[in-house]
């Protein structure tokens, strides 16, 4: 389930860390974040679509690993997109 243009967009300037930044972790994470509410909206509608559930699972994974790195390399970055994004335990 890709996300809309417009709203791909609109993820990206929020998240970016400078101008025209596509691939900093920050904003994978949150187009991966993004992706990952409307899989779990939509498997909570359809609980039997066992394809989406792997594909959801490996976002999920993904989106950890980003976030590992981040947090290795970059504490306060790390620490500003969990808030961003409310991933905070």
């Amino acid at each position: 389930m890709p996300l809309p243009t417009d709203e791909k967009k609109k993820i990206i300037d929020e998240f970016a860390v400078k101008k025209g930044d596509t691939g900093s972790p920050e904003v994978q994470v949150a187009l991966l974040t993004f992706k990952v509410d409307k899989l779990v909206d939509h498997l909570k509608g359809n609980p039997k679509d066992d394809h989406s559930r792997r594909g959801l699972l490996g976002m999920v994974s993904k989106r950890r690993r980003l976030l590992n790195y981040l947090q290795k390399k970059a504490p306060t970055r790390y620490k500003t997109i969990t808030k961003k994004l409310k991933l905070a335990k």
